[in-house]
C-alpha cells in the first residue's frame, strides 16, 4: 500500500515549482527608471550583507551544538537538527530574494496601473507563503523515510526552531533600529518625509523591512509549521490502535491541503472591478478557508472515519480566523481604536501612548479565548481525545501559505512606496503605492495574530507531547515546588523581551546619533545637494543586531536545560505551562498595540497631512515606541514558548534516565 504521505511530498514539489514560475514571472517584470534600479540594488547589496554575517554567526555556534547533540542522543537526531536549521534558514532567505526584486517592479508598475502593482506585489509574497510549507513538508517527509528512529525528528524542530530564533530576533532588532532611527531624526527633528534620500538610515530602514519581515518571518513560520507536523506525528503513534498509520501521515496530509487550498487562494489575490485591494485580499482569504473546510471533510472521512476530527480541524481554522478579525478591528485604519488614538494625538504624545496601551491590553483577551475554545470544543467532541487537539492545532495551520503571502506583501509594498520617495516625482505614484503600503501594514499585523494564535496552540501541543512521553498526568496545586516553577514560567519572558527591546533601543540610539552626524557635518546635506553614507547606517544596524540576538537565543535554550536538570521533567513541565500562557498573552499584546500605533500614524497622514504638526509629531513617537514591541518582542516571544519547548522534548529521554 502506498504511504499517503507520498501525496504531501508531491504537493510540496508543486508548490515549489509555482513558486519558481512566480518568481520568473516577477524578475520579466520591468525594474524602473535607472534611479528605482539604483536605490533597488542599495537595498539588495545592505540585505545581502546582514544575511552573510548573519548566517556566518549562527554558523559558529550550531556545528558545536550539532556535536553535543550526536553525543548525548545520537547521529539520527544530530542530522535532523543540522537539516532544521539549514531549511529554515533557506525558506527565509529565498523568498526575501525575491521580495527585494519584487519591490522595484511594484514601485515601476505603480507609476502606470495600480491593478499591476497589487498583483507584482501580492505574487512576491506568495513566492515567500509557498516555499515556506513546501520546504518543510519535503524536508520531514524525506527524513520521515530515512531515520529509524520517529523521535529524531524533535532534533529537526529544534534546529528550525533555534535558526527562527536567531533570524526574528536579529532582523528585528536591525529594522526596528534603523526605522527608529530615520523617524525621530527625520520626521520629528529634520520635518522631512518618511523614506527621503538625505536621511541617512533610510536605506538601512528599508533594508530591515526585508530581512526582519520576509527572511525572519519565513524563519519563524517554517519552524511553527515543522513542529506542528512533528508533534503531531509523534502524538499520532499513540493513536495508531485507533486509526491505523493513518494516524501519524494525517497532519502531513492535512498540512498539505493547506498548501493546496493556499494556491487557489493566491491566483485570485488581483484588481477586481468594483473590489478594493483589502477586499481582493479578503476574497483570497475567504477562499482558502473554504477550499480548507472542504478538503478536510474529505479527508477526516476517508483517511480516519471520524468526523469529529474534521470538527477539531475546524475549530482551529475558525480560532485563527477570529483572531485576525479582532486583530483588524483594533488595528485598522477604518476601526475605532486606531481614529480614537489619532484623535488624541491632540492632547500629545503622552495620551496617545496612554490610549493606544490600554487599547492593545483588551486586544488579547479575545484572541486567547478563540483559541482556549477552540482546544475546549476539541477535546468535549472527540470524548476528550488528546489527537484530536493536535488536528486542532494543524487547523490554525491551514491558511499558512496564503497567510505569509499577504505578510510578504506588506515589506514589498513599504519597500516600494520608499523607493518611489526616493526617485519618483508624480505624487499618483506614492500615493497608489502608500495605500497599499496601509494595506499591507494591517496584513502584517494580522499575519503575527495568526502566528501567535497558532502558535499558542503549537506551544499547548508541545507540552501536551511532554506531559505523555514523561508520564506525567497530574500536578497538585499544594506542592511548591510545581507552583514556583510555574511562576517562574510566567515570570520568564519579562527579562527575554526586555533583552529583545533594550537591545532594540541601543540600535536605535546609535543610528540616531550617526544620522544626527551627518546632517550637521556633510556639507549641503540637508539641501539635498550631497549624498549621505547609507552604508555606514547600514552597518551600524546589522553590528547591534547581530550582537542583540545571542543572549536571547542563550537564555531560551539554556533556562529549559538547566531547570531540567536540576530539578527533573516534572518541575520543567511546570516552567513550560507558565512560560506559555504569559508568553502568549504579552505576545498579543505587544503585536497589537505597536500595529495600532503605527497605523495611527498612517491614519494622520492619509486623512489630514499633518505631517510636522504637534499631533503627526505624537502620534511618530507613539509608532516609535511600538515598533520594538510589534517587530521584535512579540514575534521574538511566540518563537521563544516553542523554542522552550521543543528543547525539552529534546532533552526528555536523558532527564527520564536521570529522573526515572
Amino acid at each position: 500500500m502506498v504511504d499517503p504521505s507520498v501525496f504531501s511530498f508531491i504537493i510540496g514539489i508543486i508548490a515549489v515549482i509555482v513558486a519558481a514560475y512566480i518568481a520568473f514571472l516577477i524578475i520579466r517584470k520591468d525594474a524602473g527608471t535607472e534611479r528605482m534600479k539604483e536605490v533597488a540594488r542599495y537595498i539588495s547589496s545592505g540585505t545581502e550583507t546582514y544575511l552573510r554575517r548573519q548566517i556566518r554567526t549562527i554558523s559558529l555556534f550550531m556545528p558545536f551544538l550539532a556535536a553535543i547533540i550526536y553525543i548525548i542522543f545520537d547521529i539520527e537526531t544530530a542530522i535532523a537538527f543540522v537539516i532544521g536549521v539549514f531549511l529554515s534558514l533557506v525558506a527565509g532567505y529565498v523568498g526575501m530574494n525575491v521580495a527585494v526584486r519584487a519591490n522595484v517592479r511594484t514601485a515601476s508598475a505603480a507609476r502606470t496601473s495600480s491593478a499591476n502593482a497589487l498583483r507584482i506585489a501580492f505574487l512576491g509574497g506568495a513566492v515567500m507563503g509557498l516555499l515556506v510549507p513546501a520546504l518543510s513538508i519535503m524536508g520531514l517527509f524525506i527524513l520521515k523515510m530515512v531515520l529509524v528512529k520517529l523521535q529524531a525528528l524533535v532534533g529537526f524542530g529544534f534546529g528550525a526552531s533555534l535558526a527562527a530564533l536567531f533570524s526574528q530576533i536579529g532582523g528585528g532588532i536591525f529594522t526596528k533600529a534603523a526605522d527608529i532611527g530615520a523617524d525621530l531624526v527625520g520626521k520629528i527633528e529634520e520635518d522631512i518625509p518618511e523614506d527621503d534620500p538625505r536621511n541617512a538610515a533610510v536605506i538601512a530602514d528599508l533594508v530591515g523591512d526585508n530581512v526582519g519581515d520576509c527572511a525572519g518571518r519565513g524563519s519563524d513560520l517554517f519552524q511553527s509549521f515543522s513542529d506542528d507536523i512533528i508533534t503531531g506525528m509523534i502524538l499520532g503513534t499513540i493513536f495508531a490502535f485507533r486509526y491505523g498509520p493513518n494516524a501519524i501521515t494525517f497532519p502531513f496530509i492535512m498540512q498539505a491541503l493547506g498548501i493546496l487550498a493556499s494556491i487557489l487562494g493566491i491566483s485570485l489575490v488581483r484588481q477586481w472591478k468594483g473590489i478594493s485591494p483589502s477586499g481582493s485580499l479578503f476574497l483570497g482569504l475567504v477562499t482558502t478557508s473554504f477550499v480548507n473546510i472542504i478538503g478536510l471533510f474529505f479527508l477526516s472521512t476517508v483517511l480516519l472515519n471520524d468526523i469529529t476530527i474534521f470538527m477539531a480541524g475546524i475549530f482551529g481554522l475558525t480560532a485563527t480566523l477570529i483572531t485576525i478579525f479582532v486583530v483588524l478591528y483594533y488595528t485598522g485604519l477604518g476601526y475605532g481604536p486606531v481614529k480614537r488614538v489619532a484623535d488624541t494625538s491632540k492632547g500629545g504624545a503622552a495620551i496617545t501612548i496612554i490610549t493606544g496601551l490600554s487599547y492593545g491590553l483588551q486586544s488579547s483577551i479575545l484572541p486567547i479565548a478563540a483559541v482556549i475554545v477552540a482546544i475546549s470544543l476539541s477535546f468535549m467532541v472527540s470524548g476528550q481525545s488528546l489527537y484530536s487537539i493536535v488536528i486542532t492545532n494543524i487547523g490554525t495551520d491551514l491558511l499558512i501559505g496564503f497567510i505569509m503571502a499577504s505578510d510578504t506583501f506588506g515589506p514589498i509594498t513599504d519597500n516600494a512606496a520608499g523607493i518611489a520617495e526616493l526617485t519618483e516625482p508624480t505624487s499618483k505614484t506614492r500615493e497608489t503605492l502608500g495605500s497599499l503600503d496601509a494595506v499591507g501594514n494591517t496584513m502584517k499585523a494580522s499575519t503575527k495574530a495568526f502566528a501567535m494564535a497558532s502558535g499558542t496552540v503549537t506551544t499547548f501541543v508541545i507540552f501536551a507531547t511532554y506531559f505523555e512521553k514523561g508520564g506525567i498526568k497530574a500536578f497538585s496545586v499544594t506542592d511548591p515546588f510545581a507552583l514556583a516553577a510555574f511562576f517562574f514560567g510566567v515570570a520568564l519572558p519579562l527579562p527575554f523581551s526586555s533583552l529583545t527591546i533594550s537591545a532594540t533601543a541601543k540600535g536605535a540610539f546609535k543610528m540616531v546619533d550617526e544620522v544626527r552626524r551627518q546632517f550637521r557635518e556633510i556639507a549641503g546635506l540637508r539641501e539635498g545637494k550631497a549624498t549621505p553614507d547609507y552604508a555606514r547606517c547600514v552597518d551600524i544596524a546589522t553590528t547591534n543586531a547581530l550582537k542583540g540576538m545571542i543572549l536571547p537565543g542563550f537564555l531560551a535554550v539554556a533556562t529549559p536545560i538547566v531547570i531540567g536538570l536540576m530539578f527533573g521533567p516534572y518541575i520543567l513541565g511546570m516552567l513550560l505551562v507558565g512560560a506559555t500562557a504569559s508568553s502568549a498573552i504579552l505576545g498579543f499584546f505587544f503585536n497589537n498595540v505597536g500595529a495600532l500605533f503605527d497605523n495611527a500614524k498612517k491614519y494622520i497622514e492619509r486623512e489630514f497631512w499633518m505631517k510636522g504638526s504637534p499631533e503627526h509629531n505624537a502620534v511618530v513617537i507613539g509608532d516609535t515606541v511600538g515598533d520594538p514591541l510589534k517587530d521584535v518582542a512579540g514575534p521574538s516571544l511566540l518563537i521563544f514558548m516553542k523554542l522552550l519547548g521543543m528543547t525539552a522534548l529534546l532533552i526528555l529521554p536523558s532527564l527520564l534516565a536521570i529522573f526515572p
